[in-house]
């Protein structure tokens, strides 16, 4: 069933010359956007729940305490992993020259995420001698610091290695190893491995355990279990999988969305 719904009312936020402004929407689970884009850059915020974010470039999952920045003019969808409380720094073009060029998840600081709350109820015109001004500017600073983390899933432009990973992200407890993915192909193993690292910059192995890992993301915020999890996902017990959680996001799942 489509769950596609009206796009939010962006338009009044996203087109305004002020270096940031910013909203509040809260969105229904499984909540999708429809494919859009915005003038300014835009930093995607959920105080509850996960944003998940499809671009040309890659998939994006963003739970809370994390946030994802994302350059002027990115054609993009969002979909909502449960019911989202999004809140939405849009970045005028100039002052997002000095912001990562590429899409990129973000870790949210205390002091940025109660800046954020802050701008949203910031409204009209702003003097940057005022606080309304210094408020927005130290947003920026704030955000320009950030340090950006592994929650990116690089889409790959050649068809034959898009057919691969749709069916692991369609299935990421398929053990299909390279060589078994070379032979559906008709290729040579070797092949299968240079196409990932030249299109993804990941080994095979790589690439699929990320996308192991980004699906768990979406299930534990969902509620499931982490022995559930574990299980659906191909790993042997749920301390293999979270071992390899940790190695990846520093900390064990149980934790992940208390930081």
């Amino acid at each position: 069933m489509d769950k596609s719904l009206p796009f939010p009312d962006y338009h009044d936020y996203d087109r305004r010359e002020r270096p940031v402004t910013a909203m509040a929407k809260d969105f229904p689970p499984d909540y999708r956007t429809g494919p859009h884009q915005h003038p300014s850059g835009q930093l995607v915020y959920a105080l509850y729940g996960v944003v998940v974010a499809h671009t040309e470039m890659g998939r994006w999952v963003v739970p809370p305490t994390r946030a994802l920045w994302m350059p002027p003019s990115v054609r993009h969808e969002l979909r909502m992993v449960g019911a989202v409380r999004m809140r939405t720094a849009y970045i005028h073009a100039e002052a997002s020259r000095q912001l990562p060029p590429h899409c990129s998840v973000m870790a949210i600081s205390p002091l940025l995420r109660e800046l954020i709350l802050a701008a949203i109820d910031i409204h009209g015109p702003y003097d940057e001698h005022t606080r309304d001004g210094r408020v927005m500017r130290l947003l920026l600073d704030e955000l320009r610091q950030l340090p950006t983390l592994p929650l990116r899933l690089p889409r790959p432009a050649e068809p034959r290695l898009q057919a691969v990973c749709e069916a692991i992200v369609a299935a990421p407890d398929d053990k299909t190893t390279a060589q078994g993915w070379a032979h559906r192909l008709g290729v040579d193993a070797k092949t299968v491995h240079r196409l990932f690292v030249r299109e993804t910059g990941m080994t095979f192995g790589q690439w699929r355990q990320q996308a192991r890992l980004l699906a768990a993301l979406e299930r534990l915020a969902e509620g499931a279990k982490i022995l559930d999890v574990a299980l659906e996902l191909g790993y042997a017990s749920p301390s293999a999988f979270s071992t390899m959680f940790k190695r990846q996001f520093g900390v064990a799942p149980s934790a992940f969305f208390d930081q």
